[in-house]
């Protein structure tokens, strides 16, 4: 795995090679970044857009920021930590049968100080292959005052009403399953609410599209001729669950969609606010109908902040982000 600090996008990941242990190494993303962070307010002004010149807010680590890691540079960790049970299993009795392991994952992160807010960008890789890509909001409440309709009550009394807004964060994945301009991306929904039976719906994307989220929907990345030990494709599954799902005007159709899929183009860097002229301006409009053969999944994820009393100051981080799992990478669990 390799990183840089860019000018745009702040801290970019390419290269990023999972080897399952005693596998062989298995490519996974081409390239991984922030591609926006949104932040419309509750009153309908103002509307920020916090990427286009990340890089350059990055905040130079302390030691402190960065415990029991290395920091690389002045502006990247790269350290360790436990992640819990990687597994439990009973053995009834039979001690040797008995089975545990605690999990570790490794992080790589960076800060940037934007306005008010800091945010920590975080990548976190799993010993099981997975990948929790989250970004982490502190800093200091803004002080914006509003009406109580579009906020909530800070400090005494009932004279200060910080404005509530939403945070829209988009990650930009390219992936490569075992091999460039090979992957396939699908759908996977579950038909039967209200009913005892449930049915698998599988729907594979020939062309660009936009996609939101539904009760169980996930999606995966594929490489067809990429197969396991099984004979089953080697695949990465996305779960975007825990998106507040913020959803704007006409003029924010960008945030009409949880998961983007789209035709790598290099000039498509920012999911709002692109700021290279040979492509359009936003996600939204990248997607045109083109047949996909080398995608891009631009992943969408909102929070939507309502202030507390505790976060004044300085706020307690509150961390928004998704999850890409190893489906079927290996035949079986690579550390029992």
């Amino acid at each position: 795995m390799c990183w840089e600090m860019r000018t745009i996008e702040g801290l970019t990941l390419s290269h990023v090679v999972y080897t399952p242990k005693g596998g062989d190494p298995q490519n996974v993303l081409r390239s991984a970044a922030l591609a926006q962070i949104h932040v419309p307010y509750d009153s309908g002004e103002p509307r920020y857009h916090d990427l286009g010149s990340l890089g350059e807010s990055a905040i130079a680590l302390t030691p402190a920021d960065c415990p029991g890691g290395e920091r690389r540079g002045p502006y990247v960790c790269v350290t360790t930590r436990a992640r819990g049970h990687a597994h439990l299993k009973d053995g009834f009795g039979d001690e040797e049968a008995r089975k545990s392991r605690q999990g570790q994952e490794l992080v790589v992160l960076s800060g940037y100080q934007v306005g008010w807010y800091a945010y920590v960008a975080e990548w976190v890789f799993g010993d099981d292959g997975s990948i929790t890509p989250r970004l982490g909001a502190t800093g200091s409440l803004a002080g914006t005052v509003t009406t109580p309709g579009h906020g909530w009550p800070i400090g005494v009394g009932r004279r200060h009403f910080e404005e509530s807004h939403s945070h829209n964060v988009f990650w930009r994945l390219d992936f490569d399953v075992n091999g460039a301009n090979r992957d396939a991306v699908e759908q996977y929904d579950f038909a039967g609410t209200g009913t005892k039976r449930r049915f698998m719906v599988r729907t594979r994307f020939a062309a660009e599209t936009k996609a939101v989220n539904r009760r169980m929907r996930w999606w995966r990345v594929l490489d067809p001729r990429a197969l396991n030990a099984d004979r089953h494709p080697v695949s990465w599954e996305i779960d975007n669950s825990d998106s507040a799902e913020y959803r704007g005007p006409a003029d924010e159709a960008f945030t009409r969609a949880d998961l983007y899929v789209t035709q790598y183009h290099a000039c498509e860097r920012l999911a709002t606010q692109n700021p290279l002229p040979r492509c359009r301006d936003s996600v939204d409009r990248y997607v045109n109908g083109e047949r996909l053969t080398d995608p891009v999944v631009w992943v969408n994820v909102d929070f939507h902040h309502v202030a507390r009393d505790e976060d004044a100051d300085p706020m307690p981080v509150h961390w928004q982000g998704f999850r890409v799992l190893p489906r079927d990478v290996t035949a079986k669990n690579p550390s029992p």
